[in-house]
């Protein structure tokens, strides 16, 4: 999982299309929901390790960013397929969502 403090540098090297589905929290360090929701962000990074790109983005450092995705609640996820066709979702997942949002993208992907 990659927390993403500078989100330029990571764009010009990534490309959301193509390779693997990638999944993004955007979050904010004092966000109570965020804050619950980080250690289940965490292990399906790594039950999806190769499978699935995590990423968080912090709101706060990343205001660009947000503003671009239109982040007005956290935390909102995106779910992105390798075709870059993205489903949002505001607000916090159970942990049993969020690995069927991941069984959805990587089944997508075979």
């Amino acid at each position: 999982m990659e927390n993403i403090s500078s989100y330029l540098p990571f764009l010009r090297g990534y490309d959301f299309t193509g390779k693997i589905p990638v999944i993004i929290d955007f979050y904010a360090t004092w966000c109570g929901p965020c804050k619950a929701l980080a250690p289940q962000i965490e292990r399906l990074a790594k039950e999806y390790e190769g499978r699935v790109k995590v990423l968080k983005v912090d709101v706060d450092k990343n205001e660009a960013l947000a503003s671009a995705a239109r982040i007005q609640s956290i935390p909102t996820m995106f779910f992105i397929s390798i075709d870059g066709v993205i489903e949002r979702h505001t607000g916090a997942l159970p942990y049993v969502e969020l690995k069927k949002k991941a069984d959805e993208l990587t089944k997508r992907n075979a």
